[in-house]
């Protein structure tokens, strides 16, 4: 029997789907895909959830309507309408993607589970137990992660959901449980409190999103509390499930009790489901394959991109590496690096979080000279409006340049107020030149954005930082 041979293969459909670009007309691509079509952002990540955290701000801004003179009450929610909805849209979107590929005149697909045979070689487990094998002159490893399941609830027996699978459910939970304290955490933990449901998290640390600035951390964790029965600085040691009832039992003597298990302890990449070890690829300590900052492997023709090989498991950013592995696997001479200098990412809890660049932290144990600035949004107009009193921006400049280490977001719109911000970073614009350097709209919320630019104090004369400064 015959292997088939290709010019391009692709394991994974999410950013990796990109990557068969108009240059690749009339070569042969394979793709290969173990789960569903499209990846995780699509199916089981970004899309759905963000779809979720709106119909969720749409309660939450009933409930609160009274605080504006608004008489409202909320009536229900129809989770399966949310639902429906929301994968009544998804679904044919990754239907659709994967019978494109499925006829598409340059590509054929295995849907299956990919290993490295050798360094330009792979057998793929079909869905039916079957196996295939092809051969390739360039391999493209972009197949994403999968959640992190800790052993004492693996091991447990008890029914549990991940992000994989929560989504999908068909009625909504009296009480949930949810095991975790980062992104993924707090926005279930958002979305289903709007909807009505007791969220209770179980966190190992004292704090909750602890990879952010220490003060937005440390004011998101107090909000936090007031919206959520919050357990901090303890872990699950025995997972129990009795009468239809799941018990965590806590390693501080306490224990919590719900009716469904949401474990979002975090995400690992795929990679050690591929035997990258019969293709030379290495890999890091934490599993992601290894890369520089083209992509390549260090195998010649193999590549890797997104939450495989990433430091960030963000979407945006393996779309930008997808960009890139694209022009670099067609045009060799002349090699695009990947740019991860300023990475934004957002969290669509409540309130929303927003960050890029550098943390306090970080910039103090440098020992750089710099400045801080904080701003309210309840000290805006816009901030009055909302009767905001716990929003913020807080903004870190280096202190001879102008120039901003960091910013970081609490509130309303963080996702979209820090993208001028971004832009400032990624084009080297002074704090000074992006507040007087243009016009800001008023009284709209983006002032925060400019107050907290004003308060950093950098103007051209400014050469030393003032008293009291780090």
């Amino acid at each position: 029997m015959t292997i088939p041979h290709f010019d391009l293969a692709i394991i994974g459909t999410g950013s990796g789907n990109s990557l068969v670009t108009p240059e690749f007309d009339g070569s042969r691509v394979a793709v290969i895909e173990q789960g569903v079509f499209g990846g995780t952002c699509l199916n089981v990540g970004c899309i759905p959830t963000k779809m979720y955290v709106y119909a969720a701000e749409v309660a939450d801004t009933v409930r609160q309507a009274g605080r504006y003179g608004v008489d409202a009450t909320l009536d229900g929610i129809r989770w399966r309408d949310v639902r429906d909805r929301i994968f009544g849209r998804i679904d044919p979107i990754s239907a659709g993607g994967r019978e494109y590929r499925q006829h598409g005149e340059n590509t054929t697909t295995f849907f299956g589970r990919a290993e490295f045979t050798g360094p330009n070689s792979l057998d793929v487990t079909l869905a039916d137990g079957s196996r295939a094998a092809l051969t390739a002159d360039q391999i493209v490893i972009a197949a994403g992660g999968r959640p992190i399941i800790p052993d004492v609830i693996a091991e447990s027996g008890v029914p549990y959901h991940t992000s994989d699978t929560i989504m999908r459910i068909d009625e909504l939970p009296q009480r949930l449980l949810i095991v975790g304290g980062g992104y993924i955490a707090a926005e279930f933990a958002h979305i289903f409190s709007a909807f009505g449901v007791e969220v209770t998290l179980l966190v190992r640390s004292t704090q909750l999103l602890r990879t952010l600035d220490d003060e937005i951390s440390e004011r998101f964790t107090a909000i936090a509390a007031t919206q959520w029965d919050l357990r901090l600085g303890r872990q699950v040691s025995k997972a129990i499930e009795q009468d239809g009832e799941i018990r965590l039992e806590l390693t501080d003597g306490s224990s919590a009790t719900g009716d469904l298990l949401l474990v979002a302890t975090g995400r690992q990449p795929n990679a050690d489901r591929l035997n990258l070890a019969a293709a030379g690829v290495g890999s890091h300590p934490d599993g992601r394959v290894r890369v520089d900052e083209y992509g390549r492997t260090g195998v010649p023709g193999i590549w890797a991109l997104g939450d495989v090989s990433s430091d960030f498991q963000l979407k945006h950013v393996a779309n930008a590496e997808a960009r890139a592995v694209a022009h670099n696997l067609v045009h060799p001479e002349d090699l695009r690096a990947f740019d991860q200098r300023y990475v934004p990412a957002a969290v669509f809890t409540s309130p929303q979080l927003a960050s890029v660049g550098w943390t306090e932290q970080q910039v103090r144990a440098q020992g750089r000279p710099y400045r801080c600035a904080v701003q309210n949004y309840g000290d805006t107009a816009f901030g009055w409006a909302t009767e905001d009193t716990t929003g913020i921006c807080k903004l870190i400049c280096d202190a001879q340049s102008g120039l901003l280490l960091g910013a970081h977001l609490l509130g309303y719109q963080a996702s979209n107020l820090i993208q001028p911000l971004v832009q400032a970073m990624s084009f080297g614009q002074r704090a000074a030149d992006i507040a007087r350097g243009q016009y800001w709209i008023h009284p709209a919320l983006m002032e925060v954005v400019e107050n907290a630019l004003l308060k950093l104090g950098m103007n051209e004369a400014l050469a030393e930082p003032g008293p009291g400064e780090t």
